[in-house]
């Protein structure tokens, strides 16, 4: 299996809008670099705010989410250039860009260090091979403090591997529920 570099991501991985890692004073970076790509976190968010309900405990059920537990946030239409996302909670966004990936090609997702040093942490599950979409992102707040989190600016870095074969079953085949998803997508179990 290989990493792809910054040429082959450009030739193989559909990516739009695609841009190129070029000095941005005073915005953290993004855009394709040497072997990987650093995706921009759009202006949607969904910041995690747990509410007790009928006086009790709130649970998180991965199986029965509850939109009850986001709060929506549009930097776009609040004129905003960030979220604040409180101590130790979390928020779901979408990437500006959207992805196809090949049938031979996985993807895994990794935060970016100006984010990490500050305490927070990017999950993303892998992108399988045939998957199309906009990243849903989840950024964990660790710290006991409210953090900063800038819309339109670098957030993780992708990392393409290639594998030596082509998969028997892509994401596409299996008909995945993640399948072209336009933009944040909460959890769900079908």
């Amino acid at each position: 299996m290989a990493v792809l570099c910054d040429t082959q991501i450009r030739e193989l991985i559909g990516i739009e809008p695609f841009a190129d890692a070029v000095k941005r004073p005073g915005r953290i970076s993004y855009g394709v670099s040497s072997y990987g790509y650093d995706v921009r976190v759009g202006t949607r968010f969904k910041i995690f705010t747990p509410t007790p309900r009928h006086g009790g405990v709130s649970i998180v059920d991965p199986k029965n989410f509850s939109d009850d537990f986001m709060v929506p946030v549009d930097t776009a239409q609040t004129g905003a250039d960030h979220v604040v996302i409180p101590p130790n909670s979390f928020a779901l966004c979408e990437t500006v860009e959207t992805f196809a990936i090949p049938r031979d090609v996985l993807v895994v997702c990794v935060g970016k260090s100006t984010y990490a040093r500050c305490g927070l942490i990017v999950n993303v599950t892998p992108l399988e091979p045939e998957w199309r979409g906009k990243v849903t992102l989840e950024i964990s707040n660790t710290t006991p403090l409210p953090a900063k989190v800038y819309a339109n600016e670098g957030i993780a870095q992708l990392i393409f591997l290639k594998g030596d074969r082509v998969c028997a079953v892509s994401y596409a085949d299996k008909a995945g529920k993640y399948q072209d998803q336009s933009g944040l997508t909460l959890p769900r179990v079908d």
